[in-house]
């Protein structure tokens, strides 16, 4: 079998006979920078999300640093971010001129940790950055008195939990500002790059919109230097499509998800992954723990299984942040070691997922292929 992690062509086949009309509309119109697809499109993510704005922009890194600097982050001040992320959390910070500060994440569910957070925050922190890694929502409740007292924001890196709640509030409406990424393997996924800024905050709206456009509002006219960074028409278009199947995906993706724990959760060498209490985990990835990780991968890709590590260095691990100032982080440096994602999307049959299991437990337990 050939059993990708996420299956982009069997989701492309299912919206292809309503997707190509539109975009053969759009072809005829001749909008491809802004216009209504775009418009449609930030609209209904806005309501789907519960939020007042939603602003398109080029992927989601730019979103994640356009949605920092309108909360007020600048050259030189502290964003606390936590260190088991992709490294894109930090890259939009030091592309501010801005200090990214690592914290350890928890045991239990690797997403970032209050009481670390708490002990990070200094006069310089300008804003905190919950992940909502692997599908589902970090406690954003628990840092809220932590960055009211310092002055700070709160800016959700999203791009893993489109549809994900937490106490039936949508990730992406809980801070001052969220980004998010449509990269093709996210839950919700463009046909390329692309990405959004969400906010309830028509002020943090109105720089994102200006910044991701040349730093202009009205053409021709620039308030400051901004970015060329603009959710394109054709890729609105399909986010608008996918959107309309999104919950329905989420819904298949936690049935996959049930059937791991089901198929599973008598194995002692295997720690499966746990919602927090309070989540509509989306199951974004599913992600195990288990002892020789990397002989266990190299047997499943042997396999033909699509099997991926998410993320195999912690940030203050990674070659390029090598000189951003960090400690020990035991848990994330622990979990670097042990974790493997696991396939799951919408599309993934229960034939193909019990041969990913069978495959799984034989590696475990050394008997080969």
């Amino acid at each position: 079998m050939n059993i990708p992690l996420v299956d982009l062509a069997a989701q492309s086949q299912e919206v292809e006979e309503e997707l190509l009309p539109e975009i053969q509309e759009l072809f005829r119109s001749g909008q491809f920078i802004g216009g209504k697809a775009v418009e449609l499109f930030e609209q209904v993510y806005a309501e789907f999300l519960g939020s007042r704005y939603c602003i398109g922009v080029g992927n989601g890194t730019d979103a994640l640093e356009m949605a920092l600097r309108a909360v007020g982050v600048t050259r030189n001040s502290e964003v606390i971010i936590p260190v088991n992320t992709f490294i894109a959390t930090a890259e939009a910070v030091i592309r501010i001129g801005a200090i990214p500060i690592f914290v350890d994440v928890d045991e239990k569910y690797l997403l970032i940790s209050a009481p670390n957070v708490a002990a990070a925050v200094t006069s310089r922190t300008s804003a905190i950055v919950p992940v909502h890694l692997y599908g589902q929502v970090a406690a954003v409740e628990e840092l809220e008195s932590m960055a009211r007292d310092a002055g700070a924001h709160i800016v959700e890196d999203a791009a893993q939990a489109q549809g994900a709640t937490r106490f039936g509030r949508s990730a992406g409406s809980l801070g001052s500002a969220s980004a998010t990424s449509f990269y093709p393997g996210k839950n919700l996924g463009a046909a390329g790059d692309a990405g959004a800024v969400i906010t309830d905050n028509e002020s943090i709206a109105r720089t994102v919109r200006m910044l991701s456009s040349h730093g202009s509002i009205v053409k021709y006219v620039h308030e400051t230097v901004g970015f060329n960074s603009r959710l394109d028409a054709i890729q609105a278009t399909v986010l608008s499509i996918k959107l309309r199947r999104l919950n329905d995906w989420n819904a298949r993706r936690r049935q996959v998800a049930a059937r791991y724990d089901q198929m599973l959760r008598e194995i002692d060498d295997i720690i499966l992954p746990k919602s927090m209490p309070g989540n509509m985990d989306v199951w974004h990835l599913y992600v195990i723990r288990i002892p020789q990780r990397d002989a266990v991968l190299k047997r499943l890709h042997e396999a033909g299984i699509g099997a991926g590590i998410h993320y195999p260095q912690p940030l203050h691990r990674t070659p390029a942040l090598i000189d951003i100032p960090a400690r020990a982080y035991p848990v994330a440096e622990r979990a670097a070691d042990q974790i493997l994602s696991l396939p799951i999307h919408a599309h993934l049959t229960e034939t193909e997922q019990q041969f990913v299991v069978d495959t799984l437990l034989r590696a475990l337990r050394g008997r080969g292929l």
